[in-house]
């Protein structure tokens, strides 16, 4: 059996409504990801109900070692209360936007394992202000934060990971979303950043490529999130979203854990620069 995969012989996948028990042949070739021995920094967790938080039980239930940023002594209560169901995982204060602190996690990474496998980057901010209204209306100081933390961010966040990635490489993932491409009234300026982050993906996965390190990004839908409730008409783009889609649904945290899960793994070793879509089919739906 390939390094990375487990025999799963008649265990079923609960997450989903409808799902049989495996039989035959399928039953024999079903493998699930073993991430034993793998290590990496989870920037973004900001509670139990975020995305990242999601992800990284995913990735810790597969056997990975995890460390966790914080941005500041007053975020770091919900980050410890989290990941305290993981025993002690490392913690480091870190504020994306210092390119000082961001190294200051790898410095401490690198003394305390030596080498990482994969970074999982779920950081993000727009000023409530410039959520909802006129697009127009965005300040230029609101502008640059969310371009700063949203996007700006993943460059030092894999520029300066990269010499930890052993001479194997290793993976980095982010998250995206559909406003990247297309307007959704009330999320503005947070759109423009995500369109930046994108390109700054494709642009890392090719300066990293060489190393085989690689970078991609996942395109969620909407989910409930501490920063989703900022968003004016979140409940109507959920509705939308369930209501147009082919899976006639809303999406679920574990579905984009597990697809990071995949993409943090030796199973996507042939993917790179791209952007998983996890909707529900809803990015394909012209009307």
């Amino acid at each position: 059996m390939p390094r990375g995969l487990r025999d799963l012989r008649g265990v079923q996948d609960k997450t989903h409504r409808g799902t049989k028990p495996l039989k035959g042949k399928a039953k024999l070739m079903a493998v699930s990801i073993d991430l034993t021995g793998k290590r990496g920094v989870v920037f973004g967790v900001a509670n139990q109900r975020s995305i990242a938080w999601a992800i990284s039980e995913r990735l810790t239930e597969a056997g990975a070692e995890l460390a966790f940023t914080y941005q500041n002594e007053r975020l770091r209560q919900p980050v410890e209360k989290a990941t305290s169901a993981l025993g002690s995982p490392m913690l480091i204060q870190c504020d994306a936007t210092d390119d000082d602190q961001v190294q200051a996690v790898y410095d401490q990474i690198k003394n305390d394992w030596d080498e990482i496998d994969f970074v999982v980057h779920c950081i993000a901010y727009a000023e409530r202000d410039d959520l909802g209204g006129d697009f127009s209306a965005t300040n230029r100081q609101g502008f640059r934060t969310a371009l700063e933390v949203s996007a700006y961010t993943l460059m030092p966040v894999v520029g300066r990971a990269a010499p930890l990635f052993g001479e194997s490489g290793g993976s980095v993932v982010t998250l995206t979303f559909d406003a990247s491409q297309r307007v959704y009234p009330g999320y503005n300026i947070m759109g423009t950043a995500k369109a930046a982050l994108e390109n700054e993906m494709r642009q890392l996965a090719v300066e990293f490529g060489d190393r085989n390190i690689r970078v991609n990004a996942i395109s969620a839908g909407p989910l409930p999130t501490l920063a989703a409730r900022s968003i004016p008409g979140f409940r109507d783009m959920t509705r939308t979203h369930r209501e147009r889609s082919p899976l006639g649904r809303n999406i679920n945290h574990s579905e984009v854990a597990n697809t990071a899960l995949f993409l943090l793994s030796d199973m996507a070793s042939g993917i790179t620069g791209a952007i998983i879509p996890v909707d529900a089919g809803y990015g394909i739906v012209a009307l």
